[in-house]
This record gives structure tokens, C-alpha cells and sequence, in this order.
């Protein structure tokens, strides 16, 4: 079997390389250069060290290794996205697309159909029946990223392989430091993908600007300060405000008269709701028939936690009423589906503003 392995210098992805060699197969390692550091003012964000490490791991292993340049094709597809959605007044998910259009996408259009499977280092896993390939949750459910990919296509699943879905990240960071890889004690990786160490308020700012406007309280309609553009806010933030006696949460936006509406409490009642509307339904593994489905749970952001609902498909559209009403429900961010054993995930679909 022929293995092209995306390393990119972490500790995930540097382990499933000895884990991958220990299975006898001999992985291409390829690390894709899809950062931001040719970008005026943004050049504190190199990839020397990944690369570096990246390096080494390869001579250790006596594995082939490529740097792939997928800049051009990042800004073309996952960057763009994210402005857009910005200027929409949507909140983007940069990573989900990253998966679905960059490293099971442009990487494999360009170089990976000579080899069977790519592999990651994501916390998922898959499992194969009569039915084809199901994308299954990670051994970890803390580190558990099937969230992330949701998105990608039944073509890109039938291609990838998760070296480390059966371990727990404590398990793969004992490896790391039994094999000795540079890697072993590095920080996991809190920034979206394509922006490295750049701060996202920095990036929206460059990109999209400002353009300030009220802030209202809910319930009062008192004008209680001034943003500097909706699009530098989500539902459910709280952090970031600048407004006294709070806590206060965003829970409103008004695209067009660019307001931005709050409300204040540690439990606001306006921030909370039971029905989540999806745009569409994108469905991982269309061989299964998933037309009866209704008892699911799933999940409107990367956490732990899976919340209990059903799949509604009405003359309105689709929707997940939960089971409990939720807070954070932001339009343009993405619900995925999992089953209610919480070992598939289903598929996932884009938040739509509430009907």
C-alpha cells in the first residue's frame, strides 16, 4: 500500500510515522506549506521548525520527504472563504475547509493520486462494512476531531487513514518520547490553521477593516457602546466586548444596520435556543440510507461534549431540534451529526440564520 503521510512537525502527526513504519509500510512524507509567512506583516509566523522536524523524522525513518507549496491555493480557496463569510456576517471555520480543500483536496488533486491512502494526524478513526467507509469518533473524545471533518467528501474518505484515532493523546505522547522525536513536549496547536501565531482579530482587520457601529442591549434597546465592525464578533462571545457590569454576550447581529445586540448575565435567556437550521445536509457515507434518521446527536462547535436531538426535515427545510436549548448557535459555523451510540459521525451541515 502505497502511504502519503502529511506531517507537519506536531507531536499527532510526527507519531503516526513510527506507528505507520511498524505496520510495514513506508509512508511519503510530505509537509504542505500553506502559511502566511510571505505576507507583509504577517512574517512572524515561519516554517522553519516544522520543517526542520519534519526533516528529521524523515531521516530517522528513512522515509522519501516533499515540501509542497499549497499557498496560492490556500488563499484561492480556504482564505477567500474566510473573508467572505467574515464579510457576510457569518462566522467561518477556516479548519473544516482546510480538510475538505486543501489536504484531502488541492494536496490529492496535485499529488496524492498516485498513492492509496493520505494519512493525518487527526484523533477520528474509520470503520469499513458492506456499505463502504464510515468516518468513526477517536479512542480520546477529548481530542476527538471528527468535527473538523465533517465536510470532506465520500471520494476523500474512501482515501484517508487516522494512524492515531485508537490512541489517547497521553498514549501518543509517550511514544513521542520513547522514539525520542523532537516533537514530544511541543505545544498542541491553538491557532487556525492558516494563520499560525497570527492573531484573527489582526488578519480580519488587515483584510476586511473597520466599521464601527452600536452595541444595544437586547431586551432595552440601550445603546451601551460601539464596535469596530460586526464581523470582529460571534454569537455567544463573551470575551472581547468591552463593556462594564457584565458578564454580556453577543446574541444578535444586524447585518445591514450593523448592530450588534447583547445580552447580560452568566445564563441570558435570548443567547439560548432549541432548533438548529442547516443550509443543507452533507452526508459522509450516501451508500447507507440515512432517510429514516431522526434520533441523533450532534455537535454546533469542537468540544467533548455531544448534545442529544432530532433530525427534522419539514416543508421549512432541515433542522436539529436539540434536545435541550443550547446557547452559541452561530449562523455560517457548521453542525456536525454523529449517531446516538456517538461512534459515527453522519455528515454536517452549515448553520442558517433561524426561520
Amino acid at each position: 500500500m502505497k502511504i502519503a503521510s502529511l506531517v507537519s512537525g506536531g507531536v499527532d502527526s510526527s507519531v503516526t510515522v513510527p506507528l505507520l513504519k511498524s505496520q510495514g509500510l513506508d509512508p511519503h512524507i510530505f509537509y504542505i506549506r500553506i502559511g502566511m509567512e510571505d505576507e507583509p506583516s504577517f512574517s512572524d509566523c515561519p516554517a522553519e521548525e516544522d520543517i526542520e522536524i519534519t526533516t528529521w523524522i524523515a531521516k530517522k525513518y528513512g522515509c522519501k520527504f516533499d515540501i509542497v507549496d499549497l499557498q496560492k491555493e490556500y488563499w484561492d480557496t480556504v482564505v477567500k472563504y474566510t473573508i467572505d463569510t467574515v464579510k457576510a456576517g457569518l462566522t467561518p471555520n477556516p479548519d473544516i475547509m482546510c480538510n475538505l480543500l486543501i489536504k484531502f483536496g488541492a494536496f490529492r488533486d496535485k499529488y496524492g493520486h498516485e498513492f492509496d491512502k493520505i494519512t493525518t494526524g487527526h484523533y477520528a478513526s474509520t470503520y469499513e462494512t458492506d456499505e463502504g467507509i464510515f468516518l468513526s469518533t477517536a479512542k480520546d473524545r477529548v481530542k476527538d476531531q471528527t468535527y473538523f471533518l465533517g465536510q470532506i467528501t465520500t471520494e476523500q474518505l474512501n482515501h484517508v487513514m487516522f494512524p492515531i484515532g485508537h490512541l489517547e493523546k497521553k498514549e501518543v505522547r509517550r511514544i513521542a518520547e520513547e522514539m525520542k522525536l523532537p516533537s514530544a513536549h511541543r505545544p498542541d496547536s491553538q491557532g487556525i490553521c492558516f494563520l499560525g501565531k497570527i492573531n484573527y482579530n489582526d488578519f480580519i482587520r488587515k483584510y476586511v477593516g473597520e466599521r464601527p457601529g452600536e452595541v444595544i442591549e437586547l431586551e432595552t434597546g440601550r445603546v451601551l457602546g460601539e464596535h469596530k465592525g460586526f464581523w470582529f464578533h460571534t454569537i455567544g462571545q463573551r470575551r472581547g466586548l468591552g463593556l462594564g457590569g457584565g458578564p454580556w454576550f453577543v446574541v444578535k447581529k444586524d447585518i445591514e444596520r450593523n448592530i450588534i445586540y447583547v445580552s447580560n448575565g452568566y445564563d441570558p435567556i435570548a443567547q439560548y435556543d432549541d432548533k438548529v437550521w442547516l443550509e443543507s445536509l452533507h452526508i459522509l457515507n450516501p451508500n447507507h440510507d440515512y432517510s429514516g434518521l431522526s434520533d441523533i446527536k450532534f455537535k454546533i462547535r469542537h468540544q467533548p461534549e455531544f448534545t442529544p436531538g432530532k433530525l427534522v426535515r419539514d416543508e421549512r427545510g432541515i433542522h436539529i431540534l436539540s434536545d435541550k436549548k443550547i446557547s452559541g448557535i452561530a449562523p455560517g459555523q457548521f453542525a456536525v451529526i454523529y449517531d446516538t451510540e456517538e461512534r459515527t459521525c453522519i455528515g454536517s451541515g452549515m448553520i442558517a440564520q433561524g426561520r
